[in-house]
């Protein structure tokens, strides 16, 4: 997706500001026509800002439509007839294309138990999840009554909305909408950085296959040259991250026991922090490691 200049939408038309947003909120250009008088916006901050008061104030039938806009999760025939390019490229990141049999049948019977229960589609914003997360959140939400349902899928029409902004629109400032991984490792046994370290980390699932997120190679400060996931949000869920120290050690012609003591080492943690930044790093000998939750 091109960005556009946020000075080019304070000066073009009304008709070309409003297509050029007609999606940020799906299927609901009124949103971007409502806003469109309060130009020029000094930053896409109050841009955001202005159409999400748009939307707060907006009639309830008008929000229920908003809702009803949106497609169900990884629904097959919904894909099938076309959804807008942002839903499809939202849940292709997730995985919802390509769903084990198992995660499918579980999506599909809760989102039929959401819908019966509700009358609308269920609601999240996928990029700060992984499928096991979201379906923890199907779970957690199915027992509310209408009313908080309602306003829980405003709020996360809203957090999508927010990161379709910040990836479209170029401004001098930014939405807070993204978080950072990161990792470092320390060679406790000879006092410095490790460099050279193969690194790779995979998301789990419970019902489906997991996922490698990325693989990297530590630089010489025992950093990986970008963290393992920026530019976006932290999808909630639980990772395994593996360190290859036995190759690294052995490079460096330590002492060690043949099969080495310590050759992949992986940590599991979980992230539940979206926009926060999390730091995993490892503290390592040929003999022990130890790890913390860093920030």
């Amino acid at each position: 997706m091109s960005q556009i200049a946020l000075p080019d939408l304070n000066a073009c038309s009304k008709e070309d500001f409003v297509a050029a947003l007609a999606n940020i909120f799906e299927y609901s250009p009124w949103i971007a026509e409502r806003v469109a008088s309060a130009r020029p916006f000094a930053g896409v901050r109050p841009l955001f800002e202005a159409m999400k008061v748009a939307v707060d104030r907006a009639p309830s039938e008008l929000r229920l439509a908003l809702i009803k806009a949106h497609p169900d999760l990884a629904n097959k025939t919904q894909r099938a007839a076309g959804l807008t390019a942002e839903s499809s490229a939202e849940q292709n990141s997730v995985g919802l294309d390509r769903l084990s049999d198992a995660e499918y049948e579980a999506f599909e019977r809760i989102n039929n138990a959401y819908r019966s229960k509700f009358g609308f589609p269920y609601i999240v914003c996928v990029l700060r999840h992984t499928r096991d997360s979201i379906l923890r959140d199907f779970e957690r939400r199915l027992p509310n009554n209408a009313n908080t349902e309602m306003q829980k899928s405003i709020d996360e029409i809203c957090r999508i909305a927010a990161l379709r902004v910040d990836q479209l629109v170029a401004s001098d400032d930014r939405l807070e909408v993204h978080g950072r991984l990161s990792t470092h490792v320390l060679d406790t046994h000879s006092g410095r950085p490790a460099a050279g370290i193969a690194v790779e980390l995979v998301e789990l699932s419970d019902l489906g296959a997991s996922r490698v997120v990325t693989r990297a190679i530590t630089n010489a400060d025992g950093r990986t040259d970008r963290p393992l996931i920026y530019g976006r949000p932290l999808p909630i869920g639980r990772y395994e991250l593996t360190f290859s120290v036995g190759k690294y050690f052995a490079g460096r012609q330590v002492t060690m026991s043949n099969p080495p003591f310590l050759d992949l080492i992986p940590l599991r943690f979980s992230i539940s922090e979206p926009e926060g930044h999390l730091h995993v790093p490892l503290l390592v000998t040929p003999w022990s490691y130890a790890t913390y939750r860093g920030s």
